[in-house]
C-alpha cells in the first residue's frame, strides 16, 4: 500500500509549521521561570548558610516570595503555551 507524499507548504520549508512557534516561546518562557526558581532557591539557601537570625531571615523571605510565585506563574504560562501549541499544531 502506497501513502501518499506530505503535504509541504512554505512554512514546512522554512523550518516553523504550525504552532512551533508557540511550542519554542512557550519553552523559553518556561525555562526562564524555572531559572527565577533555581534563584529563588539559591538566595535563600544563601541567606540560610550565612548564619542570619530569625528576623534578618525571615526579611529575606519577604522579599523572595513574591519573585518566587512570579517565577512560577511564569513556568506556568510558558507550559500553557506549549500545551496550547502541541494541541493546535
Amino acid at each position: 500500500m502506497q501513502y501518499p507524499a506530505p503535504h509541504l507548504n512554505a512554512h514546512h520549508i522554512q523550518g516553523i509549521c504550525g504552532m512551533e512557534w508557540l511550542i519554542w516561546t512557550g519553552a523559553a518562557v518556561s525555562l526562564a521561570g524555572l531559572l527565577g526558581l533555581f534563584w529563588c532557591i539559591f538566595r535563600v539557601w544563601s541567606a540560610k548558610r550565612a548564619g542570619m537570625d530569625d528576623e534578618a531571615l525571615r526579611a529575606v523571605m519577604r522579599k523572595i516570595v513574591p519573585i518566587n510565585m512570579g517565577a512560577l506563574l511564569l513556568s506556568v504560562f510558558g507550559l500553557v503555551m506549549v500545551l496550547i501549541g502541541v494541541m493546535l499544531g
